[in-house]
């Protein structure tokens, strides 16, 4: 069974970030009833998982959101929640507080220009630092009283146009917070948006700067610049390949993504899936999800793809062979990236 469930909880977001993987916030939610999210809630359970990560989308639009995590929590799961904190309000953070094992805020620029930007909305720094802010305030609060407080720390998606802001998140923004719990920076994959014609030359992560990511002694100075109470990690998200040289030396990224609607893709970055949550067992899901992995396509396609662009490629054909005829549509309107986006307030869709 998979050692972590990822859930896309809904689809519906109020950002329009250019790298999304899920294309969130321009497509339908597909999000379930809460009779239905707490079935699929009771299912991931008893795969047995050590963790989930509930993510969008936005899940903070989710209407009881407590209650739902809540029952994945007294399942024995470990709950990290994802949330690019445009939604949070004081209550949200002490109801997640309590429910929750890690509230993961998405940062992507140490600066409101770069964030937004990447966001695809003005302001979004702005309420991910307030975020950030309630978290850091309830936490110091539950402290003072004695109780456990919740976990809490930044996500950063790193692009060829945010990594040279990496110095001034340990250095500035961790300051600002004085329980922030981590900073994790993460390369960009070729996923969804991120998959585009033109956004793996001008915004997926360079070889040069992948090296640098994968260099001890930069991780080293990061962790030196940040406060020693804040844990900072980096990595280039190779896992997330399942390249076949890493699956033959057993290095697997050991997880099941479930989409909103419940519906199970075997390897959480490329489309296609392998049956439903709520009407396959947990069993059958798994060893579908598995046997995706040495499929002769996807060994094919992943077999000589070593760098970022090549991953890029290799994964936009793996899109295109096992999306249903809907994805390869939605793959088909993705307009080339020329670069220059710029942030809007577009409404999303539910």
């Amino acid at each position: 069974m998979p050692d972590e469930v990822i859930w896309d909880i809904t689809y519906a977001c109020p950002l329009r970030c250019m790298h999304c993987y899920s294309e969130s916030g321009r497509r339908p939610s597909r999000r379930l009833s809460h009779a239905d999210m707490l079935r699929v809630a009771d299912a991931i359970v008893a795969m047995r998982p050590r963790g989930v990560a509930i993510a969008g989308g936005e899940p903070l639009l989710i209407k009881n959101l407590a209650e739902v995590v809540a029952r994945l929590a007294d399942g024995g799961l470990s709950v990290a929640l994802y949330t690019s904190g445009w939604l949070m309000t004081e209550e949200m953070a002490r109801s997640l507080a309590e429910v929750c094992d890690r509230v993961v805020v998405s940062l992507d620029g140490a600066s409101s220009a770069t964030h937004d930007r990447i966001r695809g909305r003005n302001g979004s720094f702005g309420h991910a630092m307030r975020a950030l802010r309630l978290l850091d305030d309830l936490c110091a609060e539950r402290r003072a009283q004695g109780r456990e407080p919740v976990s809490f720390g930044i996500d950063c998606v790193l692009l060829q146009s945010n990594f040279a802001e990496m110095p001034a998140f340990c250095e500035d923004i961790a300051r600002r917070f004085p329980e922030l719990g981590f900073i994790a920076f993460g390369a960009a994959v070729p996923g969804g948006l991120a998959n585009r014609r033109g956004f793996d030359e001008r915004e997926l992560l360079t070889e040069e700067q992948v090296g640098l990511l994968n260099d001890p002694a930069f991780a080293h100075r990061l962790r030196e610049q940040a406060p020693g109470s804040v844990m900072v990690t980096a990595t280039d998200n190779r896992i997330l390949q399942m390249h076949p040289q890493l699956i033959a030396r057993g290095v697997v990224f050991n997880a099941l993504q479930i989409e909103p609607d419940g519906e199970a893709r075997a390897m959480p970055i490329y489309e296609g899936t392998v049956g439903n949550i709520l009407t396959a067992s947990p069993e059958v899901l798994w060893r579908r999800a598995r046997a995706r992995w040495s499929d002769p396509f996807v060994v094919e396609a992943l077999t000589p793809a070593f760098t970022m662009r090549q991953w890029a490629e290799a994964a936009r054909r793996i899109d295109y062979h096992f999306g249903s005829d809907a994805v390869r549509a939605r793959i088909d309107r993705r307009p080339a990236y020329h670069g220059g986006e710029v942030a809007n307030g577009s409404a999303q869709r539910t």
